[in-house]
């Protein structure tokens, strides 16, 4: 029989024991952030784009792919209600799977900016692209066809 015998200070265990957390920590924070929905991930790179300029805009949405007309076909001032109703809290549920979220806005007065979508994959004209605008950051928007009415994210479609 062969007894063997470490002798390791209280000092180095405790040590270890940190850097393992500090490992895990990591670990658990990284493999969060991939998981993340790829439209999460992509609003949240174009979150750092000035959206108070016409050029800030197009840049954001030409972020995610997509070829726009240079210039707003409507801008209006919209203000976000205090209370949603059914069709806002739907609407926000969008936002949210694309890491925003208008709650965060109810009562404000933001501005909405809306784009002719020009390479839409299906080949059609009739989408736009719609930007919700507070303080020179985008807090919300969609892509959206005006013949059909349907409404996704501003992921491009595969």
């Amino acid at each position: 029989m062969v007894i063997m015998s470490a002798k390791v200070s209280k000092r180095k265990i405790i040590t270890g024991l940190v850097i393992a957390a500090c490992v895990i920590a990591l670990l658990a924070f990284l493999l969060h952030k991939s998981d993340a929905p790829a439209a999460v991930q992509e609003s949240q790179t174009a979150a750092e784009t000035d959206a108070s300029t016409e050029e800030g805009r197009v840049a954001f949405l030409t972020s995610f792919g997509w070829e726009v007309s240079p210039q707003a076909v409507e801008k209006q001032e919209v203000k976000i209600p205090a209370e949603f109703n059914q069709v806002l809290t739907r609407y926000n549920e969008l936002q949210k799977s694309q890491g925003y979220d208008l709650q965060q806005y109810a009562g404000k007065t933001v501005m909405r900016y809306v784009y002719a979508i020009t390479n839409y994959p299906d080949g059609s004209d009739s989408h736009c692209a719609t930007l919700l605008v507070y303080q020179g950051k985008v807090i919300g928007g969609d892509v959206s066809d005006m013949g059909g009415g349907k409404m996704h994210g501003f992921a491009m479609p595969s």
